[in-house]
Order: C-alpha cells, then structure tokens, then sequence
C-alpha cells in the first residue's frame, strides 16, 4: 500500500510523474542479485521496480533467472547505466521515486549517483561501510538534497541497520528526559564477499583521506545546543553483560547511531554509545586483533592493497549453502533512569542474504510507507524508524527485549 495515497508527500509531484518506484542499480553484482530475488518475491505486485547495471546482457540473464522463479518478472525492467556516466546517472534518478544500489567501494563509484537524487529529488539507499563517502556525500550533496526533498540514506545493510535500528529500539524501552547510554556488541559466524573485502580494504587504506573528510563535515555540520549525543571508541575489556570479551569496533556503525541520536530528542539530554565486537575467549580475541591489525597494515601499501584485492574477485561470495549456515546477534545494554534493559537483534546471514533484505525493505518503505517529514542525508533510525523496524520484523529479523533489571 502506498502510504501517500499515490502521491509524493514533500512536493505534490503525481507518483505517474516517474517510470518506477524503485530501481535496484548493480543488480547484476552478488549482493545485487540476491536484492533482486527478493524484490522478485516480496515486493507487492503494484510497486514498479527496476534492474539496472551496465551490462544489457546480465541483466538480461537476470531477468530470466527471476522470471523461471517468478513469472511476472518476465516483463521486469531493464535500464542500462554507467555509475561512470554522469548523464546516465541523472536519467536513472529522474526515473524513479527511490534508487537502491550495491555499486561500490562507492567513494570510487558512488558520487555521480548521490549528486543525481540530490538534485532530482529523488530517495537514495546504500550499502555503504566507508566512512570517507558518507561525510563527503554530507558535504557535497545534503544542502541541495533537502532544498529538493530527497532522502539520502547511506548504509542500509547490516551496516549499520541492526545497530542503528537496535539502539532506536533500545532506546524506547528506556525512561525519556534522562541521560542514557548504550553498548552494543556483535557476534556473527558470517564469510564475506569480494566486493565488501575490497570495499574494507579501501576504507583500510585512505586513513588520511577519511581524516579529512571527517573534519570537513564537522565544519559544515551544525552543532547541537543543549544536548550531546557522543560514540567514543571503548577499551578492550571483558563483558560481564555477555559474557564475551569486547573489542572496540572502529567502523561506521557508531557514527551512524551518534547522528540518530543528535537528530533524535527521544534519545535525551546526554546520549552515549559504544560499539564492540564480541569474542568468546581471549586467544579469538587477540588471534582476531592481531589478523585486522595486519590487514590494516598491508592495506596502507597500494601493491599489497591491490595483491589483496585480487585473491578474491567483486561479484563472488559465499555459496547459498555456506550462507544458510550464517547467523549474527548484536546484544544491546541501555541504562538511564535508574532503570537497564538488555536487548538483541538477530537474524540470519548478515552479509548478504540479510543485507539484501535490509536494503530492499529500506528501499520499499521509502517509496511506499507514510513516514517523517524529513530530508538531506539522514540515517535509518531518522528517516524511517518504526515503519523500517516494523517491516523488518515481519521480514525474519528479531527485534526483542531479551531480559531486564
């Protein structure tokens, strides 16, 4: 169901006014297609989607292989595009009311695409992970896109829509007008593919580039008066709340639950969150140190960089078998008020079948649910909240209040 009654809400424009509510760009690339499976599957018969990619002929290939599946996607569309090509990539968000895409690392790959929906009002979702990009989409693009209407709503997969989304739930069963604070800790058995490893490496390996960025954007961005809303990086520690050892997580996750909360009131006066990865025993934790750390390293070395990136090419994952066996839990502990409560979100294959489902709902609840009055970069807390919690609840992922005190 259209949630605005066959019209877009921020500037009257007729919803016939463009070709599809959603296009899926890079469909043809591995997390791509798995988003298209499940569009094929859940999206309601009267949403207008697209693919798009570069190649007409995969995407043809695509479309078939959705089609013996699901025989309405026979007459799917297809739209040809060049993340390269500016002009392209004005043609495909003037086509659409929302444009979803897994093109990265996207600070390669990315701009043209945000600077299109910017400009022509159109809704935007990614799968981003990097740092470097989100703040300089900020910079270069937010102004203009809250002058047209459009939303741009960078990591909407498991980076970061489990945290951001479990720290919004959090936070609501938690007392309101108090200082809170809030610390997450991840565990997953998941594999990854080689488009997200290239994507880690790049990030790895533009230190001074996503310094940069980050002190640009705060030059820009406005300060909040009377509250603080923070995501300081923790210490290594044991947990006794999970029983885990915890390690700090230094990725974009924590930022992203920070801007929630500056945007947010519900999230009080003084906010805090940190952000860990959760590690049965010592040994896995300083094994798994040690092997980021040098990852790291290397990435800061363009030869060893690139050695890297060619072990394992873009567009290969991990085989539907290996991915029925993945799983993640992120445990959330809130205290404020006098009052702690202890949460989780789980599901299954974070990567990637998971993913695909984040950003796919993402996209559908942007196109077609009744939402925030809201625009510019925003995050998934901000620009759809409950709508996108719900939706994923009824999607697999697990949303609950896992014991209290």
């Amino acid at each position: 169901m259209d949630g605005r009654d066959g019209r877009d809400g921020r500037d009257g424009r007729d919803r016939g006014e463009r070709a599809y509510d959603v296009v899926l760009f890079g469909a043809t690339g591995f997390v791509g297609e798995l988003t298209a499976q499940y569009l094929a599957e859940y999206a309601p018969a009267d949403c207008r989607w697209a693919v798009a990619g570069r190649s007409r002929g995969k995407l043809e290939a695509l479309r078939d292989r959705l089609a013996a599946a699901h025989p309405r996607c026979a007459e799917l569309p297809l739209v040809t595009a060049d993340a390269a090509d500016p002009d392209a990539m004005r043609a495909l968000a003037a086509s659409a009311r929302v444009v979803a895409t897994t093109v990265g690392p996207y600070v390669w790959y990315g701009e043209a695409l945000v600077a299109a929906c910017a400009e022509a009002g159109t809704d935007y979702v990614d799968l981003t992970g990097e740092p470097e990009f989100v703040d300089l989409m900020y910079v270069r693009h937010d102004a203009r896109a809250r002058e047209t209407g459009a939303r741009l709503v960078h990591a909407c997969g498991f980076d970061s829509v489990p945290h951001d989304l479990g720290v919004y739930y959090t936070v609501s069963q938690l007392p309101e007008g108090v200082p809170l604070a809030v610390d997450g800790f991840v565990r997953s058995n998941a594999f990854f593919s080689g488009g997200t490893f290239a994507s880690a490496l790049t990030a790895m390996g533009r230190g001074p580039q996503t310094l940069r960025a980050a002190r640009e954007r705060r030059l820009h961005e406005p300060r909040l008066v009377g509250r603080r809303a923070r995501a300081p990086l923790g210490t290594p520690r044991f947990s006794r709340e999970t029983g885990t050892w915890a390690l700090p997580l230094p990725t974009l996750d924590a930022s992203v639950v920070a801007r929630s909360a500056a945007a947010l009131p519900r999230y009080g006066p003084d906010f805090r969150y940190r952000h860990y990865a959760a590690v049965k025993t010592l040994p896995m934790a300083l094994g798994g140190s040690a092997a980021v750390g040098a990852l790291a390293a290397l990435a800061q070395v363009p030869p060893a960089r690139r050695w890297l990136m060619n072990r394992y090419e873009a567009g290969q994952g991990p085989d539907e078998e290996r991915r029925a066996r993945s799983w993640f839990t992120v445990r959330f502990v809130g205290e404020g008020g006098g009052r702690r409560v202890f949460t989780e979100v789980s599901g299954g294959d974070p990567g990637y079948g998971e993913t695909a489902k984040m950003l796919a709902e993402s996209a559908l609840c942007l196109a077609l649910d009744e939402l925030p009055a809201a625009a510019g970069q925003l995050t998934t807390a901000v620009a759809m909240g409950d709508a996108l919690l719900e939706r994923l609840s009824k999607a697999g992922i697990r949303f609950r209040v896992a014991d209290s005190r």
